[in-house]
């Protein structure tokens, strides 16, 4: 006879309801793959009242989660509120220190928390699971934790946010601005009323900072991720990008280098004949350079309440077989301290989009600053208006900017940013420059 692994569920939102859902529709296959029989004994959101798609009036109700997390009737707390401090960060403690087991999808509290948290479950014997924190329904996290614990991960990189991916790709794809197609977004659900953690790469760097610890086995430090979100692409980038054999994502980047680990959110031009280019809409993409297997991509749904239950569920089946590992792959007490890389030598090469004032000088100036750098170019393409890139159609005046696309060769970072500061400063272009960075992949 099967044994009942009790469950408490604290948020009832998409993904708590899909859970339930999942639960209801599957339990009855889970107790002959883990002689375990799931049982959701209570839960725990804000309205009890709340109209939803499941009865929940069988499970006993916890106004507050923190009881729930603690309550001797659950074998696995479930927290599905989200937020990186306040109840989740009380609740999951609570849980730990009590004993239980926790599954959480609530990857901002892990991207602060979560070697703090990590080091509570093992002192107490309990597993601490997240697959459904990174990529929704991919299973990233097992995959580097599990399927390529053997291999010594030197990249990790990918596609983590669908809002992202979504405008991105409506803007190549229909010729649309980001302005218009993120209104779509928010009309369709995709965005939020305030978009700009998604929009702005945080969520991103959030995931980027978990799988950082998962594969270099060092502590968790968001803070020292670079972030820079998507909301200066404008249809001239992602035209002029098409035109020169690439595609505009937005890419959360991790390496292993000499100095220490480098961690990078930003848009980045990608070629079209990759895989990772033909990533569209709001699917997410998760790729691992390991020494021995080489590269691994994983391309699936990032978010939606089905496939990041079925992550929440996954963990939950882990849990009832037997199966507790370290939450970070790695035993807290090896996870070693983070050390951030040097600024070093990218290995794509730039992007970069001036508007220059068609004056006598101009040009020279741009190509000094550039010299002085040590900055060389690979290609350099220059019209007039009328047969500018697509997106830079207007007619001006003699003297009036015109724009200008520049490829360089491999160089620093630091480098770009002091010759585009100089550029900007000595008055010959109109407006920021342009600058985005070409990953090989």
């Amino acid at each position: 006879m099967s044994e009942t692994l009790k469950l408490g569920i604290a948020g009832l939102g998409t993904v708590g309801i899909g859970t339930l859902e999942f639960i209801v529709e599957h339990g009855g296959t889970f107790a002959s793959r883990t002689d375990h029989t799931l049982e959701v004994s209570a839960v725990s959101a804000r309205d009890r009242r709340k109209n939803r798609s499941v009865d929940i009036s069988s499970y006993k109700w916890f106004d507050d989660p923190v009881a729930l997390a603690t309550s001797d009737n659950i074998d696995v707390f479930v927290e599905l509120i989200g937020g990186e401090d306040g109840v989740a960060k009380q609740s999951i403690e609570a849980a730990l220190k009590a004993g239980k087991h926790v599954v959480t999808a609530n990857k901002a509290l892990l991207a602060y928390h979560g070697v703090e948290l990590a080091k509570l479950a093992d002192a107490n014997g309990v597993a601490l699971y997240f697959e459904a924190a990174v990529a929704g329904g991919i299973p990233a996290i097992k995959t580097i934790r599990e399927s390529l614990a053997a291999n010594t991960i030197t990249r990790v990189f990918g596609i983590l946010n669908g809002t992202c991916n979504y405008i991105l790709t409506r803007m190549q794809k229909q010729g649309r601005s980001f302005v218009e197609v993120l209104q779509e977004a928010q009309d369709a659900g995709y965005a939020e009323a305030d978009p700009s953690f998604d929009v702005g790469g945080h969520d991103t760097a959030h995931k980027l900072a978990l799988l950082t610890t998962l594969a270099f086995g060092v502590e968790t430090s968001v803070d020292s991720i670079y972030v820079e979100g998507i909301e200066s692409i404008s249809l001239a980038d992602i035209e002029a990008a098409d035109n020169l054999g690439y595609r505009i994502k937005l890419l959360g980047v991790a390496l292993q280098t000499d100095s220490g680990i480098e961690q990078r959110v930003h848009p980045t031009m990608v070629p079209k004949n990759t895989a990772i280019a033909e990533v569209d809409g709001v699917t997410n993409c998760v790729a691992f350079d390991g020494d021995y297997v080489g590269e691994v991509v994983l391309i699936g749904p990032g978010a939606g309440a089905g496939p990041t239950a079925s992550s929440v569920v996954s963990d939950i089946l882990d849990i009832a077989t037997g199966m507790i590992a370290p939450p970070f792959a790695w035993r807290t007490e090896e996870l070693k301290p983070y050390k951030r890389a040097r600024m070093r030598a990218h290995e794509g090469g730039y992007y970069i989009r001036l508007s220059v004032f068609d004056r006598t000088g101009a040009f020279a100036a741009i190509a000094a600053s550039m010299a002085d750098e040590g900055i060389s170019l690979e290609s350099i393409v220059q019209r007039r208006p009328s047969a500018a890139l697509p997106g830079l159609d207007a007619t001006p005046d003699d003297g009036a900017p015109l724009p200008v696309v520049m490829i360089t060769h491999n160089t620093s970072e630091a480098s770009i940013r002091s010759a585009l500061q100089t550029i900007e400063k000595e008055g010959n272009v109109e407006e920021r420059p342009q600058m985005i960075r070409i990953e090989k992949m």
